[in-house]
């Protein structure tokens, strides 16, 4: 949250999606109410530590960490808030006060909180009891967001078991004392939102987001017959493509299969944010496709595609618009198509909050690209354009490596091996021993610290045919005589 957007919520005052409350000795009750209206209705942003006049008060800066877990907390009980959703309150400074932003999207699901449900209308938030708003609720956001379509018959079985551990791992990675940690699988659905009962039909079950996000490519191409996506790199053959993959695994792995290829044929100049390297390219690029799979409508049979090319690169996929026309960074409202996935995505950490890929884009692209521009284009087909022109050329990507990578002394390399090997005596993806040890270079991962691992025959990969596979994982090689 930039301290511009922020001003900006404070200059517009209380409306159908901005709230403020005062917040002097905790979290006030009335903010769950206003959460589950605005799930409810159009979404919105809390402010906490303001008057209803606008005024700043602030929050206690000292209880500011714990309002914010309490926050997420509770939105993520179930007994609470039906069906959980939970949020990741921030802190925010501003003219020397504390204050609690909570940025909170329209859920594609109808929630009631402690039985009943709020809904938000120009006087507030108010509880909506009759039979037939709440079915005209639940029957608006079906027809918007497909993603919680109910499955009846289908079955936590259908979900790629391996899949979902990679997906706890980068969670505990992240956040040891997450509370999705201590859930088994079908417990870790419902609280994600996944599993859940339909309030039009009360049907119970896994919803289409479950099946996109964790499914096996059978369940998948049973589910979305036409789901894929191409990533294309067209710059010597503009007709047809030099490098091409067919992308039709789940979510999770899709979001770093694509990434891969990314990585594969743009550039990563060396570049410092004070005394840290950091990765223009995985600035730019991440949240972009992770966009590309958060913001898609799944029900359309038309493909997405990402595509590279000599001087630009272009994202588009199907979409049902909000908004149509350009959006411009700061001015349009973002706006969540598939909320459960993009909460799931949020929670891996491959998103950060709502609208922050316009503005690392903006931010980073000068730095990437000087003459480089984007364009981003709501309508049936969300177009995203970025610009690159001369400066951004395949010949630097060699270059990053060694001038970003330290050297590692004989004895620190030893020490490193036995540690892959002691991690990789369970199955392994590349992911997660590169998370493990903490390494953010994934050419130089490869190159200088896993092959050498598989040309000595330590570790050995799980599906040795197929050394590209999204499901490859790693295994420590076990000597002759154990």
């Amino acid at each position: 949250m930039t301290e511009e957007r922020l001003r900006q919520l404070l200059a517009a005052g209380e409306s159908i999606r901005l709230e403020y409350k005062e917040a002097k000795e905790g979290v006030p009750k009335s903010v769950y109410e206003t959460i589950c209206a605005f799930l409810n209705r159009e979404g919105g942003d809390i402010l906490l530590g303001v008057e209803d006049s606008g005024r700043l008060v602030g929050v206690d800066p000292a209880s500011a960490e714990g309002m914010c877990a309490d926050i997420a907390t509770a939105t993520n009980d179930a007994g609470f808030l039906d069906p959980p959703f939970m949020l990741s309150p921030q802190p925010v400074t501003i003219d020397g006060l504390e204050l609690i932003l909570v940025q909170v999207p329209e859920s594609s699901r109808v929630h009631k909180l402690r039985g009943v449900v709020y809904d938000r209308g120009a006087d507030g938030d108010f509880k909506q009891g009759s039979p037939d708003q709440i079915a005209r609720l639940a029957n608006r956001k079906q027809n918007y967001y497909s993603e919680a379509k109910i499955y009846p018959f289908l079955r936590v079985s259908d979900m790629d078991e391996r899949t979902i551990t990679k997906a706890r791992n980068m969670i505990s990675a992240r956040r040891p004392d997450h509370p999705w940690l201590g859930y088994d699988t079908e417990a870790l659905l419902r609280n994600a939102g996944l599993l859940s009962r339909d309030f039009s039909t009360g049907e119970e079950g896994l919803c289409l987001a479950a099946g996109l996000l964790f499914g096996t490519e059978q369940t998948i191409s049973s589910l979305m017959p036409h789901y894929k996506t191409d990533a294309l790199l067209r710059r010597q053959d503009l007709d047809r493509y030099d490098d091409r993959i067919d992308v039709r695994v789940n979510l999770v792995e899709s979001y770093s299969v694509l990434l891969g290829f990314v990585e594969k044929h743009l550039p990563d100049p060396f570049y410092l944010e004070g005394d840290v390297r950091v990765s223009l390219r995985d600035k730019i690029f991440r949240e972009l496709v992770a966009n590309s799979l958060i913001h898609r409508e799944y029900t359309h049979a038309g493909p997405s595609r990402i595509i590279i090319y000599a001087d630009r690169v272009e994202m588009e996929n199907p979409s049902i618009p909000h908004f149509s026309g350009l959006l411009q960074p700061g001015l349009s409202t973002p706006f969540q198509k598939n909320p459960l996935i993009s909460k799931f995505f949020l929670q891996l950490g491959w998103v950060e909050e709502i609208g922050s890929g316009l503005f690392n884009v903006n931010k980073y692209l000068p730095l990437y690209a000087p003459t480089g521009s984007a364009e981003f284009v709501e309508g049936d087909r969300f177009m995203t354009v970025i610009r690159l022109g001369a400066q951004a050329t395949p010949q630097a990507t060699p270059q990053a490596t060694p001038q970003v990578t330290p050297q590692v002394t004989p004895q620190a390399e030893a020490e490193r091996v036995g540690r892959i090997l002691e991690f990789c005596k369970a199955p392994r993806s590349r992911e997660e021993i590169q998370q493990h040890l903490g390494l953010q270079d994934r050419e130089y991962f490869r190159k200088s610290v896993l092959a050498p691992l598989l040309d000595k025959g330590l570790l050995a990969p799980t599906i040795p045919d197929k050394p590209n596979s999204p499901h490859q994982r790693y295994v420590t090689k076990k000597k002759d005589h154990d």
